[in-house]
C-alpha cells in the first residue's frame, strides 16, 4: 500500500500522530532547501505543539530558536480547521545571519490538521509514502499543493493544479530513487519550486554466491539502507552464521530464487543484484534474468577476462546492446583493492554512485556543492577485455 502524507511528518508521524489524537495542535517545520555545508539534510523536520513542546530537530541546533518563532506565528495565526501557512526562509531572510554553521537553509512550516490522521497512521505503520509541497509558485498559486490530490491544494489563485501537474512530473526521478529533495520547474513563465519527500521501502540488494567477500558486501550495504539476500545452492556456504548481516540467506538455486522474487514483491529501479561468483552452469542465465528483472543495478563479479568471455555469452544467449551496456561488469570502482573487505568497499561504493547518480570521482577534482544535484557527466566508455585483473 502505498499512501500519499504531507512532506513535513514523515520522519515524525508516529509522535504527531499522538499528539493529533490527544487534540493538540501542532505546527510542523521542514528543512526543503540546503545551500552550502549546512548541518541538516533536505526532509529533516520538528515540530511545536500549542503547549510549546518540541519535537525533533533541525540544523544541528543552530536555527532551532527561529524555527520554535515560525512555529509560534504559525499556530497564533492558524484557524481551528488547520489552514495553511508557508514561510520559505531564504538567504535574505533572518535564518542567514543566525546561521553559525557554515550554510543557509530554507524552511517551511504548516499547521497539522485533523485531516492528516489517516496519512500519518499509514506512514507510523510503515507504509510507502512520498508527497510534494509547494512552498513558492509565482504569484498565481502560493501554498501547499499535494502530489497525488488526496487533499485539495491551498492556493490563493488559479495556478494550483498546473503546479502540481508540473512539479509531480518533476519529483517523479526522486521517487524513484527513494530520496528526498528539493524540485523545480516552470508553469507559464512562472518558477515554480517544491520538496518532495520519500519514505519508501528498503531497497533490496541480491547478492548471489555466499562468499567472505557477500558476507563484507552486507555489512556496509545493510548499513546504507539495503536490505541485504544472499543466495547460494550450497547448503555448507550459505548460512546465517557465515553471513550474520545479511537480512536474508537462502539455500537455493540462483536463477530460481531471482525469478520467485520477480515473479513475486519484483524489484525496482532503487533494487540490485550482483553476481559475485561465477559458475558457468548458471551465470549466464543468471546475469540475463538480472538485467531484465526490473532491478536499476545489475554487477558482476570477475577479472576484464572473466568480463569478456561474459559479454560473449551474453550476446549468444540473446542479450541487446542496451542489456549488455547496463551491466556493470567487474562490479565495483578502481580502489586497489585487493582482500574481501577492500573489495566490499569498492562495490558498496559503486553501488552508492549509481543510486545517487554521482561520478565516483575524488572530490578533490570537482568543482560545485559537495552535496548539490548530480551533476550530467556522461559515463565512460567501458574497456574492452584486458588482461586479467580483479575487481576493485
Amino acid at each position: 500500500m502505498t499512501t500519499t502524507v504531507e512532506v513535513q511528518v514523515l520522519e515524525l508521524a508516529g509522535r504527531l500522530l499522538a499528539e493529533l489524537d490527544a487534540g493538540r495542535r501542532v505546527a510542523v517545520a521542514t528543512v526543503v532547501d540546503v545551500v552550502g555545508s549546512a548541518p541538516s539534510l533536505g526532509g529533516t523536520s520538528m515540530a511545536l505543539t500549542d503547549d510549546g513542546r518540541v519535537l525533533g530537530s533541525i540544523a544541528g541546533g543552530c536555527v532551532e530558536g527561529a524555527t520554535v518563532a515560525l512555529c509560534e506565528e504559525v499556530l497564533a495565526a492558524s484557524d481551528p480547521g488547520g489552514t495553511h501557512a508557508d514561510f520559505g526562509v531564504s538567504d535574505a531572510d533572518a535564518f542567514a545571519a543566525g546561521l553559525t554553521c557554515g550554510g543557509t537553509i530554507t524552511v517551511h512550516v504548516r499547521l497539522l490538521g485533523p485531516d492528516d490522521r489517516p496519512a500519518l497512521r499509514a506512514a507510523a505503520a510503515g507504509d510507502e509514502a512520498w508527497s510534494l509541497t509547494t512552498w513558492s509558485a509565482g504569484p498565481d498559486a502560493t501554498g501547499t499543493a499535494d502530489a497525488t490530490a488526496a487533499r485539495d491544494a491551498t492556493s490563493t489563485g488559479p495556478a494550483a493544479e498546473e503546479a502540481r501537474a508540473v512539479l509531480t512530473a518533476a519529483a517523479a526521478a526522486r521517487v524513484a530513487q527513494g530520496r528526498s529533495g528539493r524540485v523545480a520547474g516552470a508553469c507559464d513563465d512562472v518558477a515554480l519550486e517544491g520538496f518532495v519527500e520519500v519514505r519508501a521501502r528498503p531497497a533490496r540488494l541480491l547478492l548471489y554466491g555466499a562468499l567472505e567477500l557477500s558476507a563484507a558486501v552486507a555489512v556496509l550495504a545493510r548499513t546504507l539502507g539495503w536490505r541485504v539476500t544472499v543466495c547460494d545452492p550450497r547448503s555448507a556456504l550459505a548460512t546465517a552464521d557465515r553471513l550474520p548481516a545479511a537480512d536474508e540467506v537462502v539455500v537455493d538455486w540462483p536463477v530460481r530464487h531471482l525469478a520467485a522474487v520477480v515473479a513475486g514483491p519484483g524489484l525496482g529501479p532503487r533494487d540490485a543484484v550482483c553476481v559475485l561468483v561465477h559458475d558457468d552452469r548458471f551465470d549466464t542465465e543468471l546475469v540475463l534474468a538480472a538485467l531484465r528483472s526490473g532491478a536499476g543495478f545489475v554487477g558482476a563479479l570477475g577479472s576484464r577476462r572473466t568480463h569478456g568471455r561474459r559479454v560473449a555469452a551474453l550476446v549468444a544467449a540473446g542479450a541487446t546492446p542496451a542489456e549488455v551496456a547496463a551491466l556493470h561488469s567487474p562490479v565495483g570502482l578502481d580502489l586497489g583493492a585487493a582482500t574481501p573487505q577492500e573489495t566490499a568497499v569498492s562495490v558498496v561504493a559503486g553501488l552508492l554512485a549509481a543510486r545517487t547518480g554521482r561520478t565516483g570521482r575524488p572530490l578533490v577534482g570537482l568543482e560545485g556543492p559537495l552535496h548539490g544535484p548530480a551533476p550530467d557527466v556522461r559515463p565512460a566508455p567501458r574497456p574492452v577485455a584486458q588482461p586479467d585483473r580483479q575487481t576493485g
